[in-house]
């Protein structure tokens, strides 16, 4: 117990800060002894110094790669750093429309005298630029692909896996598997994503004009032309069957819509007959007297059989 009550008193025993008289702290390597709290670095933005801001011709001065009349205007000043800011200019050169060129100056403490750090042609916002570089495989667009072109795969294609771990989707995978049969690679789980996704939003998902402008109730899920994708993907997706409709033997959403619908009926609107006089009456038997026409049979001769001469 002693030594329990020794080792108690040792731990809370405090001493006097230098400087500080009466503030207890504990000894170092104890509980609650974090050390001393640093300041934070300052975030704020670089201070724009005076003297190289005012030193907008020593800045012309340093471009030298063209002549005087290449340089234009000066258009401003940029802080960089402490003592240091980047003056930029107007450049006159042919072919740089919108490009600026660009000195930063910089000075040492307690000095007046500005030097040159470093001279360089930059694009502005509104120069003029050449696209930004890309692998031929991210060139293609849709339609590119004419008859006669080949587009190999690439192995590591995301949107594709062997063919022995068939579509990893419950819904197509086989019964039973024949060793040499199907196809060498399938279509991931990312490759059906991407397609379904690029489906839905096209001309043939439910933002579609055509689908926007259809009835309501028009549906491709509700229609007796809609043939349903095999898989998971038959769940939104379908092939339209329908001759007369645009879509006609692509890949349609569920909720993609067109006039063309199998349940789409026009009512013919009813209209009143308009209750008209009788011109003619054929109800009654009127008789009239005609003449006998000149050259016919004299009524004195005798008669012919069967009234011919």
């Amino acid at each position: 117990m002693c030594t329990i009550l020794a080792h108690l008193i040792q731990v809370r025993r405090t001493t006097a800060v230098k400087g500080s008289p009466g503030v207890p702290v504990t000894p170092a390597g104890s509980m609650g002894n974090n050390g001393p709290v640093t300041r934070p670095a300052s975030t704020r933005a670089a201070r724009l110094d005076q003297v190289c801001a005012a030193a907008v011709e020593v800045a012309r001065a340093g471009i030298t790669e063209v002549d005087a009349d290449d340089v234009g205007d000066h258009l401003q000043v940029v802080a960089e750093g402490e003592r240091l800011v980047t003056h930029y200019f107007e450049c006159r050169l042919a072919g740089y429309r919108g490009w600026r060129w660009a000195v930063t100056v910089t000075r040492v403490a307690r000095s007046r005298t500005v030097t040159i750090c470093e001279t360089v042609l930059l694009p502005g916002p509104d120069a003029l630029l050449a696209p930004g570089w890309l692998p031929w495989q991210e060139r293609l667009k849709p339609g590119d692909l004419g008859p006669g072109d080949l587009l190999p795969t690439s192995p590591e294609d995301e949107r594709l896996v062997p063919g022995y771990l068939l579509s990893d989707d419950p819904a197509v995978e086989e019964t039973a598997w024949e060793l040499g049969l199907g196809r060498a690679r399938v279509l991931s789980r990312e490759g059906r994503a991407d397609a379904a996704q690029r489906w839905y939003d096209g001309d043939h998902g439910p933002t579609a004009a055509i689908s926007t402008a259809a009835p309501a109730a028009a549906r491709c899920g509700t229609c007796g032309f809609y043939l349903p994708l095999a898989g998971a993907l038959r769940q939104a997706f379908g092939a339209c069957g329908n001759f007369y409709a645009p879509d006609d033997g692509r890949v349609v959403s569920a909720d993609h819509g067109c006039g063309a619908h199998s349940e789409t009926l026009i009512e013919a609107a009813e209209t009143a007959v308009e209750d008209l006089p009788t011109v003619y009456d054929d109800s009654a038997v009127e008789s009239m007297s005609v003449s006998r026409a000149p050259g016919s049979v004299e009524a004195a001769e005798p008669a012919e059989p069967y009234g011919h001469p």
